[in-house]
Protein backbone atom coordinates (compact mmCIF):
# COMPACT_ATOMS: atom_id res chain seq x y z
CA UNK A 1 0.00 0.00 0.00
CA UNK A 2 1.19 3.04 -1.17
CA UNK A 3 1.76 5.54 1.73
CA UNK A 4 1.47 9.81 1.23
CA UNK A 5 2.76 12.62 3.31
CA UNK A 6 2.53 16.53 2.52
CA UNK A 7 4.55 19.17 3.28
CA UNK A 8 3.69 22.41 4.24
CA UNK A 9 6.04 24.63 3.27
CA UNK A 10 6.22 27.82 5.17
CA UNK A 11 9.22 30.19 5.64
CA UNK A 12 11.64 27.25 4.77
CA UNK A 13 11.65 27.72 1.32
CA UNK A 14 14.74 25.21 0.78
CA UNK A 15 15.49 21.58 -0.09
CA UNK A 16 19.11 21.85 1.99
CA UNK A 17 18.78 20.72 5.54
CA UNK A 18 14.86 20.65 5.55
CA UNK A 19 14.13 17.95 8.53
CA UNK A 20 10.38 17.76 7.63
CA UNK A 21 11.56 17.31 3.80
CA UNK A 22 14.06 14.69 4.51
CA UNK A 23 11.93 13.12 7.13
CA UNK A 24 8.84 12.45 4.56
CA UNK A 25 11.46 11.16 2.10
CA UNK A 26 12.79 8.59 4.02
CA UNK A 27 9.41 7.17 5.68
CA UNK A 28 6.88 7.94 3.25
CA UNK A 29 6.15 6.30 -0.71
CA UNK A 30 5.06 9.92 -1.95
CA UNK A 31 5.57 13.33 -0.72
CA UNK A 32 3.96 16.57 -1.85
CA UNK A 33 5.56 19.55 -0.78
CA UNK A 34 2.47 22.29 -0.58
CA UNK A 35 2.90 26.25 -0.19
CA UNK A 36 -0.37 28.15 0.66
CA UNK A 37 -0.36 31.89 -0.31
CA UNK A 38 -2.37 33.05 2.74
CA UNK A 39 -4.49 36.07 1.28
CA UNK A 40 -4.46 37.01 4.97
CA UNK A 41 -0.63 38.65 4.41
CA UNK A 42 -0.81 39.91 1.29
CA UNK A 43 0.23 43.54 0.84
CA UNK A 44 2.28 43.76 3.58
CA UNK A 45 5.26 44.28 2.18
CA UNK A 46 5.75 44.64 -1.87
CA UNK A 47 9.85 43.99 -1.11
CA UNK A 48 9.23 40.30 0.90
CA UNK A 49 6.24 39.65 -1.86
CA UNK A 50 8.50 40.12 -4.64
CA UNK A 51 10.98 38.38 -2.63
CA UNK A 52 8.89 35.13 -1.46
CA UNK A 53 7.81 34.31 -5.47
CA UNK A 54 11.23 34.47 -6.68
CA UNK A 55 11.97 31.98 -3.67
CA UNK A 56 8.94 29.83 -4.48
CA UNK A 57 9.96 29.47 -8.11
CA UNK A 58 13.70 28.71 -6.92
CA UNK A 59 12.33 26.12 -4.61
CA UNK A 60 9.76 24.45 -7.23
CA UNK A 61 12.66 24.38 -9.55
CA UNK A 62 15.08 22.32 -6.91
CA UNK A 63 12.12 19.70 -6.21
CA UNK A 64 11.69 18.96 -9.85
CA UNK A 65 15.31 18.57 -11.02
CA UNK A 66 15.01 15.82 -7.89
CA UNK A 67 11.53 14.39 -9.66
CA UNK A 68 8.54 16.47 -7.39
CA UNK A 69 6.95 19.52 -7.61
CA UNK A 70 5.79 22.20 -5.51
CA UNK A 71 1.93 22.44 -5.29
CA UNK A 72 0.64 26.55 -5.36
CA UNK A 73 -2.33 26.89 -3.37
CA UNK A 74 -4.65 30.21 -2.56
CA UNK A 75 -6.52 30.51 0.65
CA UNK A 76 -6.68 29.33 4.01
CA UNK A 77 -3.54 27.35 4.91
CA UNK A 78 -5.26 25.03 7.26
CA UNK A 79 -8.15 24.35 5.22
CA UNK A 80 -6.13 23.92 1.70
CA UNK A 81 -3.80 21.33 3.93
CA UNK A 82 -6.74 19.34 4.83
CA UNK A 83 -8.32 19.30 1.74
CA UNK A 84 -5.17 18.64 -1.25
CA UNK A 85 -4.66 15.33 2.13
CA UNK A 86 -8.11 14.21 1.09
CA UNK A 87 -7.06 14.49 -2.27
CA UNK A 88 -4.28 12.51 -2.67
CA UNK A 89 -5.02 10.46 0.49
CA UNK A 90 -2.15 11.62 2.70
CA UNK A 91 -1.70 9.71 6.38
CA UNK A 92 0.38 12.92 8.00
CA UNK A 93 1.77 16.31 7.40
CA UNK A 94 5.15 17.80 8.66
CA UNK A 95 6.19 21.62 8.99
CA UNK A 96 8.69 23.24 10.61
CA UNK A 97 7.57 24.95 13.65
CA UNK A 98 7.62 28.68 14.25
CA UNK A 99 6.89 30.93 16.91
CA UNK A 100 4.63 33.85 15.55
CA UNK A 101 1.17 34.33 16.79
CA UNK A 102 -0.28 33.54 13.13
CA UNK A 103 2.42 30.46 13.16
CA UNK A 104 0.92 29.28 17.10
CA UNK A 105 -2.53 29.72 15.44
CA UNK A 106 -1.81 27.83 12.68
CA UNK A 107 -0.52 25.00 14.27
CA UNK A 108 -3.22 25.05 16.88
CA UNK A 109 -6.04 24.90 13.98
CA UNK A 110 -4.06 22.51 11.79
CA UNK A 111 -3.38 20.01 15.01
CA UNK A 112 -7.31 19.84 16.12
CA UNK A 113 -7.94 19.52 12.38
CA UNK A 114 -5.40 16.52 11.74
CA UNK A 115 -6.79 15.07 15.00
CA UNK A 116 -10.68 15.55 12.92
CA UNK A 117 -9.65 13.86 10.13
CA UNK A 118 -7.47 11.50 11.70
CA UNK A 119 -4.38 12.65 10.22
CA UNK A 120 -0.98 12.64 11.62
CA UNK A 121 0.75 16.08 12.32
CA UNK A 122 4.17 16.28 13.30
CA UNK A 123 6.47 19.14 13.85
CA UNK A 124 10.08 19.78 12.58
CA UNK A 125 13.41 21.87 13.75
CA UNK A 126 15.15 23.85 10.87
CA UNK A 127 14.47 27.90 11.64
CA UNK A 128 17.15 28.41 14.04
CA UNK A 129 20.23 26.81 15.04
CA UNK A 130 19.47 25.68 19.05
CA UNK A 131 14.87 25.16 18.54
CA UNK A 132 13.22 27.59 21.14
CA UNK A 133 12.72 26.13 24.91
CA UNK A 134 15.51 23.84 24.07
CA UNK A 135 17.43 25.70 27.07
CA UNK A 136 15.51 27.45 29.68
CA UNK A 137 16.92 29.11 33.24
CA UNK A 138 16.72 27.61 36.41
CA UNK A 139 12.92 28.21 37.09
CA UNK A 140 11.53 30.28 34.18
CA UNK A 141 10.42 29.40 30.66
CA UNK A 142 13.12 31.57 28.65
CA UNK A 143 16.22 33.86 29.50
CA UNK A 144 15.50 37.52 29.73
CA UNK A 145 19.06 38.49 29.34
CA UNK A 146 21.12 37.46 26.13
CA UNK A 147 25.01 36.91 27.71
CA UNK A 148 23.58 34.14 30.01
CA UNK A 149 21.36 32.70 26.70
CA UNK A 150 24.47 32.70 24.90
CA UNK A 151 26.35 30.65 27.60
CA UNK A 152 23.56 28.04 27.70
CA UNK A 153 23.14 28.04 23.59
CA UNK A 154 27.66 27.27 23.60
CA UNK A 155 26.67 24.26 25.29
CA UNK A 156 22.89 23.26 23.64
CA UNK A 157 23.96 19.92 21.80
CA UNK A 158 22.88 20.77 17.98
CA UNK A 159 21.10 17.94 15.66
CA UNK A 160 22.57 16.85 12.69
CA UNK A 161 22.05 18.36 9.01
CA UNK A 162 19.52 16.69 7.40
CA UNK A 163 21.05 16.14 3.57
CA UNK A 164 18.40 17.15 0.48
CA UNK A 165 17.04 14.08 -0.85
CA UNK A 166 17.59 12.54 -4.21
CA UNK A 167 14.48 12.15 -5.08
CA UNK A 168 10.74 13.23 -4.18
CA UNK A 169 7.96 10.78 -5.76
CA UNK A 170 4.67 12.54 -5.80
CA UNK A 171 1.31 10.94 -6.00
CA UNK A 172 0.30 9.83 -9.41
CA UNK A 173 -2.84 12.33 -9.16
CA UNK A 174 -0.47 15.30 -9.10
CA UNK A 175 1.99 13.64 -11.90
CA UNK A 176 -0.94 13.13 -14.32
CA UNK A 177 -2.35 16.43 -13.68
CA UNK A 178 -3.58 16.81 -17.34
CA UNK A 179 -5.77 14.04 -17.44
CA UNK A 180 -9.31 14.35 -15.87
CA UNK A 181 -8.99 12.74 -12.86
CA UNK A 182 -5.32 14.09 -12.32
CA UNK A 183 -4.75 17.69 -10.01
CA UNK A 184 -3.47 20.46 -11.21
CA UNK A 185 -0.34 21.85 -8.84
CA UNK A 186 -0.94 25.45 -9.68
CA UNK A 187 0.16 27.84 -10.95
CA UNK A 188 3.28 30.44 -9.71
CA UNK A 189 1.83 33.83 -9.04
CA UNK A 190 2.80 36.76 -11.47
CA UNK A 191 6.03 38.30 -10.13
CA UNK A 192 5.53 41.33 -8.56
CA UNK A 193 7.68 44.79 -8.86
CA UNK A 194 8.15 45.46 -5.67
CA UNK A 195 9.37 48.80 -3.96
CA UNK A 196 13.22 48.91 -3.38
CA UNK A 197 14.81 49.13 -6.95
CA UNK A 198 18.43 47.34 -5.69
CA UNK A 199 16.65 44.83 -3.76
CA UNK A 200 18.45 41.47 -3.75
CA UNK A 201 16.67 38.34 -5.44
CA UNK A 202 15.36 35.98 -3.80
CA UNK A 203 15.89 31.79 -3.71
CA UNK A 204 18.13 29.00 -1.94
CA UNK A 205 20.38 29.17 -5.23
CA UNK A 206 21.11 32.93 -4.53
CA UNK A 207 21.28 32.27 -1.11
CA UNK A 208 24.24 29.78 -1.50
CA UNK A 209 25.88 31.79 -4.47
CA UNK A 210 26.19 34.74 -1.28
CA UNK A 211 27.09 31.95 1.16
CA UNK A 212 29.74 31.09 -1.18
CA UNK A 213 30.83 34.74 -1.75
CA UNK A 214 31.01 35.86 1.80
CA UNK A 215 31.93 32.96 4.01
CA UNK A 216 36.18 33.43 2.93
CA UNK A 217 35.45 36.79 5.10
CA UNK A 218 34.04 35.46 8.15
CA UNK A 219 37.39 35.11 10.03
CA UNK A 220 37.58 39.22 9.70
CA UNK A 221 33.78 39.34 10.46
CA UNK A 222 34.59 40.80 14.46
CA UNK A 223 36.51 43.16 12.77
CA UNK A 224 34.56 44.39 9.62
CA UNK A 225 31.44 43.97 9.78
CA UNK A 226 30.35 47.06 12.08
CA UNK A 227 32.38 49.72 9.04
CA UNK A 228 29.48 50.90 7.50
CA UNK A 229 30.79 51.81 4.09
CA UNK A 230 32.70 48.80 4.31
CA UNK A 231 29.66 46.72 3.64
CA UNK A 232 31.22 43.56 5.17
CA UNK A 233 28.08 42.04 6.45
CA UNK A 234 26.71 38.51 5.44
CA UNK A 235 23.99 40.43 3.72
CA UNK A 236 22.23 36.79 4.75
CA UNK A 237 19.59 38.21 7.06
CA UNK A 238 16.75 38.04 3.82
CA UNK A 239 17.28 34.57 2.86
CA UNK A 240 17.07 33.17 6.33
CA UNK A 241 14.19 34.81 7.47
CA UNK A 242 12.37 32.72 4.49
CA UNK A 243 14.33 29.85 5.12
CA UNK A 244 16.45 29.97 1.76
CA UNK A 245 19.17 28.99 3.73
CA UNK A 246 19.22 26.97 6.61
CA UNK A 247 20.71 28.63 10.12
CA UNK A 248 22.11 25.74 11.44
CA UNK A 249 23.96 25.42 8.32
CA UNK A 250 25.32 28.21 7.89
CA UNK A 251 26.41 28.18 12.10
CA UNK A 252 28.48 24.65 10.99
CA UNK A 253 29.88 26.54 7.90
CA UNK A 254 30.39 29.70 10.00
CA UNK A 255 32.89 27.84 12.50
CA UNK A 256 34.21 25.32 10.21
CA UNK A 257 37.50 24.53 12.15
CA UNK A 258 36.04 24.99 15.31
CA UNK A 259 38.00 23.40 18.55
CA UNK A 260 36.22 24.06 21.95
CA UNK A 261 33.41 26.27 23.40
CA UNK A 262 34.77 29.39 22.97
CA UNK A 263 36.64 29.30 19.95
CA UNK A 264 35.73 29.69 15.75
CA UNK A 265 32.36 27.80 16.27
CA UNK A 266 31.39 30.79 18.76
CA UNK A 267 33.27 33.51 16.74
CA UNK A 268 31.44 37.21 16.52
CA UNK A 269 29.22 36.13 13.66
CA UNK A 270 27.58 32.86 14.68
CA UNK A 271 27.29 35.14 18.00
CA UNK A 272 24.83 37.25 15.64
CA UNK A 273 23.22 33.75 15.03
CA UNK A 274 22.65 33.44 18.78
CA UNK A 275 20.94 36.33 18.45
CA UNK A 276 18.44 35.41 16.16
CA UNK A 277 17.74 32.45 18.10
CA UNK A 278 17.49 34.55 21.39
CA UNK A 279 14.64 36.86 19.55
CA UNK A 280 13.00 33.87 18.91
CA UNK A 281 13.02 31.57 21.76
CA UNK A 282 11.42 35.10 23.45
CA UNK A 283 9.07 35.51 20.54
CA UNK A 284 7.88 32.33 21.89
CA UNK A 285 7.07 32.86 25.17
CA UNK A 286 5.93 36.62 24.53
CA UNK A 287 3.87 36.52 21.42
CA UNK A 288 2.91 40.57 21.96
CA UNK A 289 6.58 41.32 21.21
CA UNK A 290 5.57 43.61 18.18
CA UNK A 291 2.48 45.25 20.11
CA UNK A 292 3.49 45.94 23.85
CA UNK A 293 6.42 46.44 25.85
CA UNK A 294 8.44 43.80 27.04
CA UNK A 295 9.97 45.15 30.23
CA UNK A 296 8.07 44.85 33.51
CA UNK A 297 7.73 48.43 34.32
CA UNK A 298 9.00 50.07 31.05
CA UNK A 299 8.13 53.36 30.80
CA UNK A 300 6.59 54.82 27.47
CA UNK A 301 5.70 58.46 27.39
CA UNK A 302 5.80 58.28 23.33
CA UNK A 303 5.01 61.97 21.43
CA UNK A 304 2.67 62.41 18.52
CA UNK A 305 4.37 63.38 15.63
CA UNK A 306 3.12 62.22 11.90
CA UNK A 307 5.49 65.17 10.22
CA UNK A 308 8.63 63.79 11.92
CA UNK A 309 7.71 60.40 11.55
CA UNK A 310 6.93 61.27 8.01
CA UNK A 311 10.71 62.72 7.62
CA UNK A 312 12.40 60.30 9.32
CA UNK A 313 10.70 57.36 6.97
CA UNK A 314 12.06 59.13 4.11
CA UNK A 315 15.55 60.34 4.83
CA UNK A 316 14.35 63.54 5.34
CA UNK A 317 15.53 64.52 9.19
CA UNK A 318 18.67 66.26 7.83
CA UNK A 319 20.79 64.76 10.29
CA UNK A 320 23.24 62.72 7.24
CA UNK A 321 23.89 59.71 9.03
CA UNK A 322 20.31 58.75 9.81
CA UNK A 323 19.14 60.20 6.43
CA UNK A 324 21.99 57.52 4.48
CA UNK A 325 20.54 54.62 6.95
CA UNK A 326 16.73 55.36 5.76
CA UNK A 327 17.33 55.92 2.70
CA UNK A 328 19.35 53.04 2.21
CA UNK A 329 16.35 51.14 3.32
CA UNK A 330 14.32 52.07 0.59
CA UNK A 331 16.55 51.57 -2.05
CA UNK A 332 17.71 48.16 -1.01
CA UNK A 333 15.10 46.81 0.98
CA UNK A 334 18.12 46.24 3.39
CA UNK A 335 19.82 48.18 6.03
CA UNK A 336 23.04 47.78 7.63
CA UNK A 337 23.37 46.53 10.79
CA UNK A 338 24.66 48.91 12.63
CA UNK A 339 22.57 51.77 10.38
CA UNK A 340 19.80 50.16 12.28
CA UNK A 341 20.84 50.97 15.51
CA UNK A 342 21.33 54.72 14.49
CA UNK A 343 18.02 55.12 12.98
CA UNK A 344 16.10 53.10 15.59
CA UNK A 345 18.01 54.86 18.26
CA UNK A 346 17.12 58.21 17.00
CA UNK A 347 13.37 57.87 16.28
CA UNK A 348 12.80 56.30 19.90
CA UNK A 349 15.48 58.27 21.90
CA UNK A 350 15.96 61.54 19.97
CA UNK A 351 12.66 62.03 18.10
CA UNK A 352 10.88 60.43 20.89
CA UNK A 353 8.62 58.37 19.01
CA UNK A 354 7.23 55.05 19.59
CA UNK A 355 8.96 51.96 18.51
CA UNK A 356 5.79 50.34 17.11
CA UNK A 357 5.83 52.70 14.76
CA UNK A 358 9.49 51.82 13.60
CA UNK A 359 8.54 48.27 13.95
CA UNK A 360 5.75 49.40 10.93
CA UNK A 361 7.71 51.33 8.87
CA UNK A 362 11.16 48.86 8.86
CA UNK A 363 8.23 46.24 8.54
CA UNK A 364 7.12 47.28 5.13
CA UNK A 365 10.61 47.86 3.49
CA UNK A 366 12.81 45.14 5.11
CA UNK A 367 13.38 41.76 2.75
CA UNK A 368 14.12 39.96 6.42
CA UNK A 369 11.83 41.76 8.68
CA UNK A 370 10.53 39.27 10.70
CA UNK A 371 8.40 39.37 14.30
CA UNK A 372 11.02 38.19 16.42
CA UNK A 373 14.18 40.33 15.22
CA UNK A 374 12.20 43.10 13.46
CA UNK A 375 10.43 44.03 16.78
CA UNK A 376 12.60 42.11 19.99
CA UNK A 377 15.52 44.43 18.27
CA UNK A 378 13.59 47.68 18.03
CA UNK A 379 12.74 47.43 21.52
CA UNK A 380 15.81 46.14 22.40
CA UNK A 381 16.68 50.06 21.22
CA UNK A 382 13.92 51.62 22.58
CA UNK A 383 14.50 50.37 25.97
CA UNK A 384 11.09 48.35 26.57
CA UNK A 385 12.35 45.23 25.25
CA UNK A 386 15.76 42.77 26.72
CA UNK A 387 18.21 45.52 27.29
CA UNK A 388 20.50 44.95 31.01
CA UNK A 389 20.93 48.82 29.95
CA UNK A 390 16.94 50.39 29.08
CA UNK A 391 18.03 53.97 28.58
CA UNK A 392 21.63 53.38 26.57
CA UNK A 393 21.48 55.51 23.36
CA UNK A 394 22.94 55.84 20.11
CA UNK A 395 24.50 59.52 19.65
CA UNK A 396 24.38 59.70 16.22
CA UNK A 397 26.89 61.93 15.21
CA UNK A 398 29.58 59.86 17.69
CA UNK A 399 28.31 56.69 15.89
CA UNK A 400 28.88 58.26 12.30
CA UNK A 401 32.61 59.50 13.22
CA UNK A 402 33.00 56.73 14.66
CA UNK A 403 31.56 53.88 12.33
CA UNK A 404 31.47 56.00 9.15
CA UNK A 405 34.85 58.20 10.08
CA UNK A 406 35.33 59.85 6.45
CA UNK A 407 31.61 59.93 4.81
CA UNK A 408 31.87 56.89 2.72
CA UNK A 409 28.81 55.91 3.65
CA UNK A 410 26.59 59.27 4.16
CA UNK A 411 28.11 60.04 0.41
CA UNK A 412 27.14 56.92 -1.00
CA UNK A 413 23.22 57.27 0.41
CA UNK A 414 22.50 60.97 0.75
CA UNK A 415 24.95 62.48 -1.70
CA UNK A 416 25.07 60.05 -4.40
CA UNK A 417 22.01 58.13 -3.67
CA UNK A 418 18.61 58.32 -4.91
CA UNK A 419 16.93 61.11 -3.23
CA UNK A 420 14.35 59.73 -0.82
Amino acid sequence: MTRTAIVLFTRDLRVHDHPALAAACAAFDRVVPLYVLDPALAGRSPNRTRFLHQSLAALRDALRERGGDLVIRHGDPVAETIRLAGEVGAEGIGLSADVSRYARTRERRLRAECERHRLHLRLFPGLTVVDPGTVRPAGGDHYRVFTPYFRAWQGALWREESAPPDRVRLPERLTSGASPDGLPVGELPALPKGESPHAVPGGEAAARRRLAQWLPTVDRYGDIHDDLAGDATSRLSPYLRFGCLSPLELANRAGEGAGDPGGARFGPFVRQLCWRDFHYQVTAAFPEIATKAYRRGATEDWRHDPEALDAWARGRTGLPIVDAGMRQLRAEGWMHNRARLITAGYLTKVLGLDWREGVAVFSRWLLDGDVANNAGNWQWVAGTGNDSRPHRGFNPVRQAARFDPDGAYVRRWVKGGAPA
